[in-house]
């Protein structure tokens, strides 16, 4: 027998399969969801101006992963509901060292340009409301940020992903 069917008949096993399951509950935390804005939105047609809603929210298990959604619908629900399923397929694995960055980077989308840098531990998070919405569910418990420029939260929640994306793990220090 292989060990490929051996690994088949372990896992068609039913008890296996609630160990595996549990293993992977413990192993990778379920995400968590913070929703960072919802605007309320219109545009003038024939008869009137139709109004929906955009809402900007950010997914992460705090063990690095995370993502940004930004999605409009019609009634608030729905925007929330589209804007979590685009930040679940934007999910990018963050390196971390030490429960912080590897080193300091920057970022810029659109008129907005933010800064992170790596803080040493027990300084905790100094940073903005999106910049920190991003940051903490990415489970980055030590950095200094600036954001720059547009204040918008799109902009700087984007921003930071952007920056997290562009984070390199370093040669020098092991994780």
């Amino acid at each position: 027998m292989s060990e490929v069917e051996a690994k088949d008949i372990i896992v068609n096993d039913s008890k296996s399969k609630a160990i595996i399951q549990e293993l992977e509950e413990v192993i990778m935390p379920e995400n968590e969801e913070r929703v960072v804005a919802i605007d309320r939105i219109s545009r003038t047609v024939k008869g009137g101006r139709r109004i929906r809603f955009r809402a900007l929210v950010v997914v992460g298990n705090r063990a690095g992963q995370v993502g940004v959604g930004l999605a409009k619908g019609t009634d608030v629900q729905t925007a929330i509901a589209k804007a979590k399923n685009e930040a679940a397929k934007t999910t990018i694995t963050v390196p971390m060292y030490k429960g912080t960055i590897h080193h300091q980077v920057e970022a810029t989308f659109e008129k907005t340009k933010v800064i992170l840098k790596p803080a040493p531990e027990g300084h905790s998070i100094i940073a903005g409301a999106s910049v920190r919405a991003v940051v903490e569910l990415a489970g980055i418990n030590n950095i200094v940020s600036k954001a720059i420029g547009s204040s918008s939260p799109i902009n700087t929640a984007s921003a930071t992903f952007l920056a997290l994306k562009n984070l390199i793990k370093s040669p020098y220090r092991r994780s």
